[in-house]
């Protein structure tokens, strides 16, 4: 189904369903329809939001992942919410420990995906070819294990950020932020259910960053993936929804 986005308050989210409450928080290149899978399978018993996150809309000073923290926390407070599972992928898993970390009496229970945190290759600390749309392509499709998930939809919409000046300068303080802002010391404090879904082919945040997730976070169990890269959720949709639906039905029992 087309997800419907809601504008309200200075929010754009999607909110689908009734039940538990998942907040699903997409990467720095994602968008709201990267979860598009996740809201069809668990709508029919859980409230789905996705809030937007506001990545080119910050002021350049404050671009940075603890301000995307803050902004989920201004939108918990809006939907007044108390409870509820993060689900993150990439720099969305990111923030989702960021926020875990400051607000931990919000959060039941966490989803990460090839999160950022720890380590992340991404496209490099500039976009050197950026005016080139074979190499964009090349880049976008680096991210998956089947390069033809670089849809040519996909690849235009990251060609025309990297080539939007505004919207690129906030990619690239983000992107420094989230490498800055390694969580290795902190996350062992996060005691709550966490299930970690990779991909066994993630170029971008490989199975060792998932490992180290797994020994750091003390409540943690770790399932892989194969034939997969970054974005699970969307190359191998029915794999992981099988695994976040156990993960969901045994937390909230």
């Amino acid at each position: 189904m087309a997800l419907s986005v809601k504008v309200e308050d200075g929010f754009s989210y999607v909110e689908e369903g009734e039940g538990p409450i998942l907040i699903l928080l997409h990467g720095l290149f994602g968008a709201l329809s990267n979860w598009q899978h996740v809201i069809d399978k668990f709508s029919t018993n859980y409230k789905v939001l996705i809030p937007l996150l506001p990545i080119y809309d910050l002021p350049l000073l404050n671009a940075n992942v603890e301000a995307l923290a803050n902004h989920v926390h201004k939108f918990v407070n809006f939907k007044k919410l108390q409870s509820f599972t993060i689900l993150g992928n990439s720099l969305g898993g990111h923030v989702g420990l960021v926020y875990t970390l400051k607000h931990p009496t919000f959060v039941h229970s966490m989803m990460l995906t090839g999160s950022s945190g720890l380590y992340e290759e991404g496209m490099g600390g500039s976009y050197p070819k950026r005016e080139n749309y074979d190499y964009i392509k090349d880049r976008v499709a680096y991210t998956f294990y089947d390069p033809a998930f670089a849809s040519k939809e996909l690849v235009d919409e990251v060609f025309e950020v990297v080539n939007n000046r505004s919207k690129v300068i906030r990619i690239l303080s983000m992107a420094k932020s989230a490498m800055r802002h390694n969580l290795r010391n902190e996350i062992p404090a996060i005691k709550i259910p966490v299930s970690l879904i990779w991909g066994n082919q993630d170029n971008i945040t490989p199975v060792a960053v998932a490992e180290e997730f797994n020994q750091l976070l003390p409540n943690s169990t770790l399932h892989f993936i194969d034939k997969c890269g970054h974005a699970a959720m969307m190359e191998r949709p029915e794999d992981f929804n099988v695994l976040l639906n156990e993960f969901l039905t045994q937390v909230y029992k």
